[in-house]
């Protein structure tokens, strides 16, 4: 069986003026505007790497070296149900012989700086696996 897997990295930042709130809960809009600055991405960055298989029995996340939950609904649920979308909507209207979309996700996601210690990881988190799910659904966008 055949495995489709990527590996990203995506650069962390730190913010000098925050944007104290959200306007939008359900599109994360922010109140006000923020200013933030994108650090060393060879010193400070989220490597994640990302496999599709059609023998995983279930979508499985691993943040530095421990499994996570993916919640039902939450935002990492809802990630991967977008770009799994996306791949599924390539896949119709390009007429894809591998149907992708019907597999499970394996993520493992690693920081090299403190988890929640105000670098902003979940923001470099949900960037790089975006743009891993992207690559490993080989999506043309």
């Amino acid at each position: 069986m055949t495995l489709w897997q990527a590996t990203v990295s995506s650069p962390v930042n730190i913010t000098c003026i925050k944007y104290w709130g959200k306007r939008d809960t359900n599109l994360n809009l922010p109140v006000n505007s923020s200013l933030s600055l994108s650090l060393n991405q060879g010193q400070f960055c989220t490597t994640t790497t990302g496999q599709a298989n059609a023998l995983f029995n279930k979508d499985r996340l691993w943040l530095n070296g421990k499994e996570q939950n993916i919640n039902p609904g939450g935002r990492l649920d809802k990630c991967i149900w977008v770009m799994r979308a996306l791949r599924k909507k390539y896949e119709d209207e390009c007429n894809q012989p591998d149907k992708v979309s019907a597999w499970s996700i394996h993520v493992a996601s690693y920081n090299n700086f403190p988890t929640a210690a105000g670098l902003a990881s979940s923001a470099a988190g949900f960037a790089a696996l975006t743009y891993c799910l992207a690559t490993v659904y080989r999506l043309p966008m």
